[in-house]
């Protein structure tokens, strides 16, 4: 214990040397009240939505313009001080937790929306304007923005390309890189750069669908430029019930095999419905097993069209109850527990950690029991839902942050998903990105050769390696670690899966 405090004394100087030194660089480029280093004035940015994993940042700066950023970003890189850039802080990867020893640099005071363009159908907007805010600015031109996270109401559009996120409409109007023209940033070296034009392509390589879902390890997002659509005519959802499980996910597949590509599709399992029905009081069928929610949109003529074509499906996939939203108020009140899944599970249990993996949609059901016989086996319930369309899975692990048990037991229920889901021709993320949740994972799903590959795009940008660091790819040295770990531990049960 004595032996051990001098490095402890040793350390807190060094750390309160190099805080002073980036206090004092950052101070001659913004104003006192947008440079955060105390404590307590801190604490409020060392996790994101993922509060499973805490850091206190060594300096939190909040610019107000993009001179500022530069600023920032040059005096880091002089400074060889890492940055991790942040929005609203909804992550739910841990992509924005801090650095110990780095500047947290916050986008929170970049909200204006620069121009909305009817003509063109787009938007210019900064990276701290919210997602749902977008579509209210263009909501008076009969547009709106497609990509809705269910935390819209809060996320930012910076966020977004980060982490590239979806929503439940995602199956028809895509992920975040299908709904952009063009986003401005700066690099690690606080140099301006643009990714995308105005124009529907630009020259050279596609650098924005590299930027976008790069979770910060590239540039620092300033600016986007957003796609908008027009509101549809009329939307109405349906609301179908399962007895089984299996009943469920093949009845995903069977909608898509019939060539409709619904506006919505989502799946439930009964917990969740149970969740979220007593929060929200959506109308769910709390007997049923899983509910699919398939919204159709367009002309009323399409609608009343494609309704009919889904039903007739559903019913012959063996759903056991149908209801069509009759109105507007109906519709939005279907998809209320959908938004609120999040929420309403924070209310059932102390700590959830969410995870993101996808999986071909034919899998759906055998992930879900996969995922049941789990549970037993790591003794913590999980509520699930996802995007069923596309197969991008939502389980919520439900434990106690403050038991360190669970917390163990929840990380191996999280990697267990993870590793089956590529076991299963999946991916282990989808929308919520790497950040430290996931890191470990990325060795089962990636070889050596093409983690390295991911370094060299990141040194092309950022050869400091400055930018949101420790992140996302992991190193040859931790994925060796990591194949140890699970061998001893007899995690592994896929013998085909690579190990290092």
């Amino acid at each position: 214990m004595n032996a051990a405090a001098p490095t402890s004394v040793l350390e807190a100087a060094q750390r309160a040397d190099l805080q002073g030194r980036v206090v004092q660089a950052l101070l001659t480029h913004l104003p006192a009240h947008a440079l955060l280093w105390q404590a307590e004035d801190t604490v409020p940015y060392e996790c994101d939505g993922l509060t499973a994993y805490r850091q206190r940042p060594l300096v939190v700066a909040l610019p107000e313009t993009e001179t500022q950023v530069a600023a920032v970003l040059k005096a880091c890189y002089a400074l060889n001080v890492p940055v991790v850039a942040r929005g609203a802080g909804t992550g739910l990867s841990g992509g924005a937790m801090p650095h110990a020893n780095g500047v947290t640099l916050s986008l929170a005071k970049f909200n204006r929306i620069q121009r909305v363009d009817p003509v063109s159908r787009t938007a210019v907007v900064q990276a701290g304007v919210r997602n749902l805010a977008i579509s209210e600015a263009a909501a008076p031109y009969g547009l709106y923005y497609a990509p809705d996270p269910s935390s819209q109401i809060a996320c930012t559009i910076g966020g977004n390309v980060a982490e590239n996120s979806g929503g439940v409409h995602c199956l028809k109007y895509g992920l975040t890189v299908h709904n952009l023209l063009a986003v401005r940033g700066f690099t690690a070296e606080g140099e301006a750069i643009t990714f995308g034009s105005a124009a529907l392509d630009a020259p050279g390589l596609d650098l924005l669908a590299v930027v976008t879902g790069s979770e910060g390890m590239l540039a620092v997002v300033t600016e986007v430029t957003v796609k908008l659509v027009p509101k549809p005519m009329l939307a109405r959802c349906i609301m179908a019930s399962f007895d089984d499980v299996r009943k469920a996910g093949d009845a995903v597949a069977a909608v898509i095999a019939a060539g409709i590509i619904p506006a919505g599709l989502e799946m439930m399992d009964k917990p969740m419905t149970a969740a979220v029905e007593d929060f929200v009081k959506a109308g769910y069928d709390l007997a049923a097993e899983a509910i699919l929610l398939c919204e159709s949109d367009g002309t009323p003529e399409e609608v009343e069209e494609e309704i009919g074509r889904m039903s007739a499906v559903l019913r012959d996939a063996g759903a056991t109850a149908i209801a069509v939203s009759r109105d507007e108020a109906e519709r939005l009140r279907f998809w209320s527990g959908r938004k609120n899944a999040f929420p309403a599970s924070g209310r059932i249990s102390p700590d959830y950690m969410c995870m993101d993996s996808t999986i071909p949609r034919k899998r759906v059901a055998d992930i879900l029991l996969a995922i049941a016989e789990m549970e037993k086996k790591y003794q913590l319930r999980c509520a699930n839902v996802f995007h069923a369309g596309d197969g991008n899975l939502h389980p919520l692990i439900l434990f106690d942050a403050n038991d360190p048990d669970q917390l163990r037991r929840c990380e191996l229920f999280g990697a267990d998903i993870l590793e089956t889901s590529v076991a299963m021709g999946g991916t282990v993320t989808g929308e919520h990105g790497v950040g430290v949740e996931k890191i470990n994972s990325m060795c089962v799903q990636f070889s050596a050769a093409e983690n390295e590959q991911m370094f060299g795009v990141k040194r092309a940008f950022d050869p400091q390696g400055g930018l949101n660091p420790g992140k996302v790819i992991p190193t040859l040295h931790r994925c060796a670690e990591y194949g140890k770990m699970l061998v001893r531990g007899g995690q592994i049960k896929h013998p085909d899966l690579p190990r290092f």
